[in-house]
């Protein structure tokens, strides 16, 4: 009889799937978790009072319990930076080092808090504490109405999922195992290609839209009402479960994700406060540090993950995660930027102008070729590295000055006043 078990197709071998690799999100925990250290908790254990004794325990196992700690020094010099009113590219700089550690361990406590909570509520805050870093970043500068910033992030970190992060991946897997021939299981990219292009669909409508006018100002009112249209849209919930025994208690990871998730909106608020001025500081345009420094800082941690696992020959981890990253952004986190941007008065639409839109067209083109007939190469890794360069050459020439958001007047206004600056 055959077996009507789940099956996964790794490195050209029909391997059964466990529990925990059932759901593509899994593949960003196991990430992760490849920059964790055990903790040695012998010393701890001999503290006789239980309250220091659980605190110390905690503290080991969330601040020492990765390898990324060496830079939770970042985070109160950035304080003290802003409070003292120190240079302003030096809080960018310091704010930016210190969300690279504490986005890896929010994902740590959101692992440690679906081990209580079960598949459901574990895979929801994977999806939505996942992106913590790049929602909270987008929430700021919505605020401060740089809308440039938000589109710039979220797009810079699509780019660099799709062609750092999987170009680098499959170049250095394939040189680590040149004798091997590297597989995957297709469908998955197949699938994750897909869901970019009904993404990219999202984005080019309102440019086509905004270009097949008379005028600017009959498409601006349109081309918003079709951005903030496309967005509402619903993503399933990957579901999250791991045999593997929680370090830290529920309530423990609930207060830890809480606090760092206070951190994380301080930093985020110096570095949208501080971008310009670092900008102008380092001769830098602000295209190419929202696109290109942005997204590897912020997510330097997954990123390593997914790479490390290329040079072991598991290359679905490395795609999971990749195209996983990718996918979430364009279509969970773009769409709820231009929602809370409406609820919070802002005209944020899905026009990304063409250079931004050509961009992501091709290189999700691009890697989508790449990924066809399921197996890997260095030279595929090189071309989408070179990909990735060229892209971010043209916008580190790039100089055009922020443009800010229209906020919207709920009052009778004139037709010029109506005006969408893309």
């Amino acid at each position: 009889m055959a077996s009507t078990e789940p099956w996964l197709l790794e490195n050209g071998n029909v391997k059964r799937l466990s529990r925990e690799t059932r759901h593509g999100r899994t593949a960003h925990n196991m990430s992760s978790s490849s920059l964790r250290k055990k903790s040695d908790l012998t010393l701890v254990s001999k503290v006789r009072c239980g309250c220091l004794r659980h605190l110390l325990a905690n503290l080991q196992e969330v601040i020492l319990g990765t390898k990324l700690s060496v830079l939770f020094p970042a985070i109160p010099l950035a304080i003290i930076a802003q409070c003292y009113g120190f240079g302003r590219p030096w809080v960018f700089a310091l704010s930016l080092l210190g969300l690279t550690p504490l986005a890896e361990r929010v994902s740590f406590l959101t692992e440690q808090i679906a081990y209580f909570t079960g598949p459901t509520v574990g895979g929801l805050l994977n999806a939505t504490c996942g992106n913590a870093t790049e929602l909270i970043i987008a929430i700021f500068a919505l605020s401060q109405q740089k809308i440039d910033v938000v589109k710039y992030s979220l797009l810079g970190s699509i780019l660099s999922n799709l062609l750092l992060v999987l170009g680098t991946s499959l170049f250095c897997g394939g040189i680590a195992n040149l004798r091997v021939e590297q597989k995957y299981d297709r469908r998955q990219a197949d699938v994750n290609s897909l869901l970019l292009l009904l993404a990219l669909l999202c984005h080019m409508l309102p440019l086509l839209f905004r270009y097949s006018g008379a005028s600017a100002v009959l498409t601006a009112e349109p081309i918003l009402q079709l951005s903030r249209a496309s967005s509402i849209d619903s993503e399933d919930d990957d579901d999250v479960h791991s045999e593997e025994v929680p370090v830290i208690g529920f309530w423990s990871g609930i207060s830890w994700l809480i606090g760092m998730t206070v951190v994380i909106a301080v930093l985020s608020e110096y570095v949208v406060g501080t971008i310009e001025d670092a900008s102008q500081s380092w001769g830098i345009s602000v295209s190419f540090i929202s696109i290109i420094l942005l997204p590897i800082v912020g997510n330097a941690a997954e990123h390593a993950g997914a790479v490390i696992f290329a040079f072991k020959n598991k290359l679905d981890i490395s795609l999971g995660v990749a195209l996983g990253s990718a996918t979430q952004i364009a279509l969970f986190v773009v769409p709820l930027s231009v929602i809370v941007s409406w609820i919070m008065g802002i005209k944020m639409d899905l026009n990304f102008d063409i250079l931004e839109t050509g961009s992501l067209a091709l290189s999700i083109i691009v890697t989508a070729f790449a990924l066809q007939d399921g197996t890997s190469h260095y030279i595929k890794g090189l071309v989408l590295l070179l990909c990735y360069l060229v892209i971010g050459a043209s916008f580190f020439v790039l100089k055009s000055p922020l443009k800010q958001a229209n906020v919207v007047d709920l009052g009778l206004k004139s037709s010029t006043e109506t005006i969408f600056t893309a």
